[in-house]
């Protein structure tokens, strides 16, 4: 499908920038947009000139959550329709994030709310303006927390203070959030931006499969065992000598020099 004029997509030096473009709404998602980032990220996960993502807001809002306008508290519902729509929505855009095999950085520049504040914290590297703010907004509509939250929540933060925000559902500010470990770091509103493209741009030279098998064992890390832990590191490793990266790596290494990565 093609992507909407709701989300729109930069890219250049190996970063590709996605930027939820509803401002008038605070970004809440539409079925459209969803799609729109969901395609947009398995795109820049396969294209090898990308190296590294950028997930942020137009205007006051990072993401309101999911646009509800459709109506979803009336009518008939057929059993299996609930957990239909949101396998197939809400499940897919955080799996997105998570299994893109690039580094993707939010740069939350307003309010991150719902699925919106966990469409930020499935990303890698969370970047927050210090306007930002973080609501477990469920609770306030008597709704039970979607968008793979309480999977996310306590493996950032702890299954006590993850339950304190979705059962009160107050609004955490960005220091709060940088402080129980939910943000890597809080920016004067003025530098997100600039902070953002940095960071990116760091990470658009680095080894790009390293990174990404790097993801990958990080984020399986708390589903499994040691000893399957340490397999997957071995098979990583393994996998991971046979790019051009580590060999330039390791030769630059024993040459005294800087390497070039190249994302191959």
């Amino acid at each position: 499908m093609p992507v909407t004029a709701e989300v729109e997509r930069a890219t250049g030096e190996g970063v590709s920038r996605i930027a939820l473009n509803r401002p008038e709404a605070l970004n809440a998602l539409t079925p459209d947009m969803r799609e729109g980032v969901i395609q947009l990220l398995s795109e820049a996960s396969a294209d090898p000139d990308v190296r590294a993502v950028v997930l942020t807001g137009t205007g006051r809002g990072f993401c309101a959550g999911a646009d509800l306008r459709g109506g979803t508290g009336g009518g008939e519902r057929r059993a299996g329709d609930v957990a239909r729509t949101l396998r197939l929505g809400a499940q897919r855009l955080i799996a997105a994030v998570l299994d893109c095999e690039k580094p993707v950085i939010a740069a939350v520049n307003g309010t991150a709310a719902g699925l919106g504040a966990h469409l930020a914290l499935a990303c890698d590297l969370v970047l927050a303006a210090e306007s930002a703010r973080f609501i477990e907004v469920f609770v306030r509509r008597g709704l039970v927390p979607d968008a793979g939250g309480a999977y996310l929540l306590p493996r950032l933060i702890g299954p006590q203070r993850a339950k304190e925000l979705m059962f009160f559902g107050d609004a955490l500010t960005a220091p709060d959030a940088e402080r129980l470990g939910l943000v890597n770091r809080v920016v004067p509103d003025g530098e997100l931006d600039k902070t953002a493209r940095e960071w990116a741009a760091r990470l658009a030279t680095g080894p790009t499969r390293a990174l990404a098998l790097t993801k990958q064992l990080v984020n399986a890390s708390l589903d499994t065992d040691r000893a399957s832990a340490f397999a997957a590191e071995a098979a990583a490793q393994e996998i991971n000598m046979t790019t051009e990266d580590a060999r330039d790596g390791l030769r630059a290494f024993v040459e005294r020099r800087s390497p070039e990565f190249r994302g191959r």
